[in-house]
């Protein structure tokens, strides 16, 4: 009777992580925008994840014996972590996850962000100044042909050579 009972809280303590693995994939969807394809390999990743938990419980503190009260410990602490602890661990870990992006972004993204900066400042400014005067210059060269093509067929510019 005492192994049963250290059996059923094992079984309990197995649906209060089973419960945090499903809290973590939840979270995952709620952090990271992902495509239907990566939520079905979510899921499936979760049930397998899941069936290895459970196999090796089962194994490890039953000999592989199937009974009952494995599946009602799973399911009374998989209800204990869902109806106790999963706001708490979801807000606690959303919070941690933003702090993190939130470095990311300043130690990574703002530095990068000034260096894209200053290679705008120093190569894109001045190839950008020369390539709008070549245009410039080249589409007045191109105005002053025509012109001069248009005065040469006026007869404006020829001369005799006689």
């Amino acid at each position: 009777m005492e192994n049963q009972a250290y059996l059923f809280f094992i079984f309990i303590l197995n649906g209060i992580l089973i419960g945090i693995l499903f809290d973590i994939f939840r979270i995952l969807r709620k952090t990271f925008k992902t495509a239907d394809f990566i939520t079905y390999i979510q899921d499936i990743l979760f049930w397998i994840l899941t069936g290895f938990i459970m196999l090796y419980c089962i194994f490890k503190f039953n000999n592989g014996e199937l009974r009952g009260f494995i599946f009602i410990g799973i399911f009374i602490g998989v209800s204990i972590y869902l109806l106790l602890f999963s706001k708490v661990f979801i807000k606690i870990t959303l919070f941690i996850i933003n702090i993190i992006k939130r470095i990311f972004y300043y130690i990574i993204m703002v530095p990068f962000q000034l260096i894209l900066k200053i290679i705008k400042k120093i190569i894109f400014k001045p190839a950008s100044f020369i390539i709008i005067n070549f245009r410039k210059t080249l589409s007045n060269l191109i105005i002053k042909l025509k012109n001069l093509h248009n005065k040469n067929k006026k007869g404006e510019y020829k001369k005799d050579f006689t």
